[in-house]
């Protein structure tokens, strides 16, 4: 891959990974700020499950921050844009849908389908 894309794919990749950061320091600071006391059982429990809600997203965030590090690591070590099954080139609409992956479209659809297989 011509080092203009790579360079266009590693500023995407930043850009995603600075704003998961942001919104999960935004999180950390909404949830430790708040010092609220409902006496009401059914505000507090209503609090508590949009809490857990909150933190259940911000999991999901937090694995998809180490897919956009490890992302960015294989852009800098040049093996980005190359699928790691049968190691072709991934199609840019595919990068650009979805710059952390690691399999192209083929291989990926194959994989879902042993998936349901198995």
């Amino acid at each position: 891959m011509e080092q203009e894309k790579l360079d266009e794919f590693r500023n995407i990749l930043q850009e995603q990974l600075d704003e998961l950061v942001r919104e999960a320091e935004k999180t950390v600071s909404e949830m430790t700020d708040e010092k609220t006391n409902f006496p009401d059982p059914t505000d507090r429990a209503s609090l508590e499950s949009d809490r857990n809600f909150e933190l259940r997203i911000r999991d999901r965030e937090r694995k998809l921050i180490m897919k956009i590090r490890e992302a960015i690591e294989r852009v800098d070590s040049g093996e980005f844009g190359i699928c790691e099954s049968c190691e072709e080139e991934i199609g840019d609409a595919r990068l650009r849908a979805r710059p952390v992956t690691t399999l192209c479209i083929e291989c990926k659809t194959e994989q879902e389908r042993q998936e349901k297989i198995g």
